[in-house]
């Protein structure tokens, strides 16, 4: 399900994995307006850092911060590179700014859903990036159309917009409220978004009370501190805040910390601050979406204070204590199963060797003119090392299956380059539920792991065997480095695994 579409979409069967939700990024620089960073330019960088997250959109709003009208906007269809020119960034001038990047869906796929979404209020304007999806939006929707409010799209990002617009309970006495008013949302749709809402001169971030999508904060140095010296003493030039990090040290910014789950931060020329916290319901766990680690985020992120690629490398060591089997030497198939297929084959004693090279230069609308191409498919991305490849056996390493679509193509190419067993591991568990929260998994009928168990699978596909992670060594390997040992502050939402949704939802 797209991060800002609340009506369920269809996914095309040609498509093998798994569509992400979006990417949002901000930037604020501090000290005297107006400022020598080019902010437009921080967050297209930054945005184009998140470009995994999301493919089909992405927009830039900025704002001088002395005038509450005056916000800047570009915004189009495609890829980052495509949407902002030299023309477009001139125009986007301005000391702070906000972005977003979205992920590529079958349906809604128009550029009246592109974000940030802009409003016009009583009050000024008011822009917003969203990241997740109301898992309520039913109940929302109704409520904001109540008060009068028109909506022009499904999009839940939208939906969040307007209804910041709305009047806290409580009230207001000198203008607007705006971090009660987030309150108010936050207390109203408790999952799933990351926000990051610019309201003339300063940038609120937002993340929800479980803490399920990602977003962190990063400092803005001196150039001259970027190359290793690290004097805390010397004052930032801005804070950015991310879906992920991975783009902070492109950008000469430090990674600073988390979002924490039901945090608002208020972002200015000043610095940062923390100006709220909206608890979880009935002192619920928290729920930080497991596929980011497995899946989703680049491997040089750090979320709960390690690296992604680290994750994945455990993930690989715990796998080959569950799964051992014996072979010549251990793959993967590339880029994603990279990290998890190293840990495998450092915890296994098996040496690891590359046996796919990869085609960079496929794009999604490759023709296949006949049957037998269709059915070779898999031919278009990868080649086999064959030298790699013969007379050998092989641990073939991924992070996930989903439809199955492409392993056994993938398979039958290693057999045919010569490969005397090929036996898969999978460094997650199987796919068995979809998800509300902003990741577009297919329905269960779609999802291979629902109608063929391990056994039956490997036959499939034309494996020798196939082993997944189990639920317990993916949890396991996500908090082996997790520094928090306060369990009621660490928690991950396994719901397209396990079934249990940290939420009652609407369907």
């Amino acid at each position: 399900m797209a991060s800002s579409e609340s009506v369920k979409t269809v996914i095309s069967k040609e498509e093998t994995g798994l569509t992400h939700e979006c990417g949002v990024f901000g930037c604020v620089a501090t000290g005297e307006w107006p400022t020598q960073i080019d902010v437009a330019q921080v967050i297209c960088l930054g945005l184009v850092a998140l470009q995994h997250r999301g493919q089909e959109s992405a927009g830039i709003v900025t704002s001088e911060g002395n005038n509450a009208k005056a916000f800047r906007v570009h915004k189009g269809m495609g890829m980052i590179s495509n949407v902002f020119s030299d023309d477009s960034m001139k125009k986007l001038r301005g000391n702070l700014g906000i972005g977003h990047t979205r992920y590529s869906t079958s349906a809604a796929s128009e550029e009246v859903n592109c974000q940030p979404f802009v409003v016009h209020t009583a009050h000024g304007a008011l822009a917003v990036a969203h990241n997740g999806e109301i898992v309520n939006c039913g109940s929302l929707r109704k409520m904001v159309l109540g008060r009068g409010v028109g909506l022009s799209t499904h999009s839940d990002s939208e939906l969040i917009t307007q209804a910041l617009c709305l009047n806290p309970p409580e009230g207001e006495v000198n203008g607007p409220d705006w971090p009660a008013r987030i309150k108010h949302l936050m207390q109203l749709a408790p999952l799933s978004y990351s926000l990051v809402i610019m309201q003339k001169d300063r940038i609120y971030g937002v993340r929800d009370p479980y803490g399920n999508r990602p977003l962190c904060i990063g400092k803005i140095v001196p150039l001259k501190l970027t190359n290793g010296n690290k004097n805390e003493d010397e004052m930032e030039e801005g804070w950015v805040i991310s879906s992920e990090s991975c783009g902070f040290l492109s950008i000469g910014a430090r990674y600073e910390r988390e979002v924490a789950p039901g945090e608002i931060v208020e972002m200015t020329k000043d610095g940062i601050k923390t100006i709220g916290i909206v608890e979880r319901p009935n002192a619920k766990p928290q729920a930080f979406c497991i596929f980011e680690y497995v899946y989703f985020a680049r491997s040089d992120s750090i979320f709960e204070g390690q690296m992604v690629y680290s994750v994945r490398m455990q993930c690989g060591r715990v796998l080959a204590r569950e799964a051992h089997v014996n072979a010549d030497i251990v793959s993967s198939v590339p880029e994603s199963g990279t990290a998890a297929a190293h840990g495998f084959s450092r915890e296994s004693k098996i040496p690891f060797a590359e046996v796919l090279c990869k085609n960079r230069y496929v794009g999604r609308t490759f023709i296949q003119p006949s049957t037998r191409l269709r059915q070779l498919g898999v031919a278009k991305k990868f080649g086999a090392l064959s030298e790699n490849v013969l007379g050998k056996k092989l641990v073939l390493v991924d992070d996930s299956i989903v439809r199955g679509n492409t392993i056994g193509p993938i398979i039958k190419l290693l057999r045919d380059a010569g490969a005397k067993e090929v036996h898969v591991r999978v460094a997650s568990p199987p796919l068995l539920y979809p998800c509300y929260m902003g990741i577009n998994i297919p329905t269960r009928e779609e999802l291979i792991a629902n109608k063929l168990d391990p056994l039956k699978l490997a036959k499939h596909v034309g494996a020798d065997s196939l082993a997944y992670l189990s639920v317990e060594g993916l949890v396991q390997a996500v908090r082996y480095r997790i520094a928090e040992k306060n369990a009621s502050k660490v928690g991950h939402c396994t719901a397209c695994l396990t079934g249990n949704y940290p939420e009652k939802l609407e369907w």
